[in-house]
């Protein structure tokens, strides 16, 4: 059992980063191998709409033909049993590297018609970890949970399934005296982060358990 996360945020130890390593935890309980993967890392550019997947009877069809950072990543993909993938929110959605991959990785599966037949070679549990400022009633006032439901559509056309895992109101910053953010209460910050955040890593580790062992 293979359990693949990727990491959408330029921090590898902050909010989003603990949680897909909480969710690696549960599934390494079960016995199942991890990796963790930070796209901040790798160099890559998004779709570059060549549509050489959609092409018939093509070499790529099916497959993103570009050849960076992020093919040895799709590879990775279907080697896994199951997929994390975990982002902040960034002005109303993912940041743009997490954006980036998720236009390479989707849309290279999903048949360009009206079946929306997946070309991904199984079907495999998939989950995404959302880290945001916001509290869930500003979520949902502004509109930023659409772009949320959006994805979780599109990982369950590409790979059967998809289970979202919203952590709310983070903590944002080791020490807010040092950052002008007067529209946060720092200390009903620190109080969240000490006594919800905990939850939320919970969840997040019983989501690995979930994963590495229960197959759709």
């Amino acid at each position: 059992m293979k359990v693949l996360a990727v990491n959408g945020s330029p921090r590898k130890t902050w909010n989003t980063a603990t949680l897909l390593n909480n969710t690696l935890e549960g599934a390494a309980s079960q016995g199942a191998t991890t990796e963790l993967i930070h796209l901040y890392d790798l160099n890559y550019k998004g779709c570059i709409s060549c549509f050489a997947c959609k092409i018939i009877g093509g070499k790529s069809y099916g497959k993103c033909p570009i050849q960076d950072d992020l093919a040895e990543v799709f590879k990775k993909v279907e080697a896994a049993d199951a997929l994390i993938l975990g982002s902040p929110i960034y002005w109303g959605r993912v940041t743009g590297q997490m954006a980036a991959f998720l236009d390479r990785l989707l849309f290279q599966y999903v048949e360009y018609s009206d079946s929306h037949r997946s070309y991904f070679p199984k079907k495999m549990n998939t989950g995404f970890i959302y880290t945001m400022n916001v509290t869930e009633e500003m979520l949902k006032t502004y509109g930023m949970d659409k772009p949320i439901e959006f994805n979780e559509f599109g990982m369950r056309m590409a790979f059967g399934a998809c289970e979202s895992l919203l952590s709310f109101d983070t903590y944002q910053f080791k020490d807010y005296s040092k950052v002008v953010s007067t529209l946060f209460d720092a200390e009903a910050k620190a109080k969240r982060r000490a006594e919800v955040f905990p939850v939320d890593c919970q969840k997040a580790f019983d989501m690995g358990v979930r994963f590495a062992t229960e197959f759709i």
